[in-house]
C-alpha cells in the first residue's frame, strides 16, 4: 500500500522563499485574473518584491466583459498605495485560444480538467514573459479564491519552471485570511466583482445554479 502524500503547505513556501530575499527587492511577474482576487496579492506581495501585473485571460468572454475587468485592473492599481510600485502588462486577447484549449470539455463541470488546462494556458504564458524579460519570479493570483484547485495551479507553476527557467513563487493566497481581505479591498475600492470566473461554460455554471437558488426559495415560499 503506497504511503499518504504529504499535504504541502503552499504558504508557507512562500514565506520562507520570501525570507531568502532579505535585503532584497526582486522582480516578480505577477498573473492577474481580475481586480479583486488581485488587490490582496498586491498589498502582500509589494512588500516584498517588485511586482509587475500581467493580464492574460484569453478564456473571458465576451469581449466587453473583457475590456471591463481590464479597466477595472488598471484602476485598481492607480488608486490603491502599495509599497512599491506596480507596472502593467495586457497580454494578447483572442478566446480561441481557450476555446482549442476546452475542445472535447465543454460539458465537464468547473474545476475539472478544462479548468487546469485553463491554469497551464495562463500559467506558461507567464512563465515565457518572466523568462524573455528577465524577471526573477512568476506567480499568479488565483489561487486566493477557494474555487481554485491551488495544489494544481502550484504543481503546474513548478512545471513551467523547469521548462522556461523562472523561479515561480509557490502560494496559496488565500491563507491567513487572504480571501477574507480580498473582499474587504473589493468593498474599498468599489471593484466590479462577477458571479463566474470568465469563461462561457462557467457563465452558464452561474446561471444554472442561481435559477436553482430561485426554484428553492419559490418552493419554500410556496409551502408556506
Amino acid at each position: 500500500m503506497d504511503a499518504p502524500q504529504r499535504k504541502i503547505n503552499y504558504q508557507l513556501e512562500c514565506e520562507r522563499e520570501i525570507a531568502k530575499n532579505s535585503g532584497r527587492i526582486p522582480r516578480l511577474l505577477l498573473h492577474s485574473c481580475c481586480a479583486p482576487c488581485s488587490s490582496y496579492v498586491l498589498e502582500y506581495l509589494t512588500q516584498y518584491f517588485d511586482v509587475t501585473i500581467f493580464y492574460f485571460n484569453p478564456n473571458i468572454t465576451p469581449a466587453e466583459e473583457y475590456r471591463k475587468r481590464v479597466s477595472e485592473q488598471q484602476r485598481l492599481i492607480d488608486e490603491a498605495e502599495y509599497s512599491h510600485p506596480v507596472s502593467f502588462i495586457e497580454g494578447r486577447y483572442d478566446c480561441n485560444e481557450f476555446f482549442e484549449i476546452a475542445r472535447g470539455l465543454e460539458d465537464l463541470p468547473e474545476g475539472g480538467e478544462r479548468c487546469f488546462k485553463c491554469y497551464r494556458l495562463r500559467l506558461e504564458e507567464a512563465a515565457k514573459i518572466a523568462a524573455d524579460r528577465n524577471y526573477d519570479y512568476f506567480t499568479t493570483t488565483l489561487s486566493v479564491s477557494p474555487y481554485k484547485n491551488a495544489a494544481k495551479l502550484n504543481a503546474i507553476g513548478g512545471e513551467m519552471e523547469e521548462k522556461y527557467g523562472v523561479k515561480y513563487l509557490y502560494s496559496d493566497f488565500k491563507k491567513k485570511n487572504g480571501y477574507k481581505r480580498s473582499i474587504e479591498l473589493s468593498a474599498k475600492y468599489e471593484l466590479y466583482r462577477q458571479n463566474y470566473c470568465g469563461c462561457v461554460y462557467s457563465a452558464l455554471a452561474a446561471q444554472q445554479k442561481a435559477s436553482e437558488n430561485l426554484q428553492k426559495t419559490n418552493c419554500k415560499e410556496s409551502s408556506l
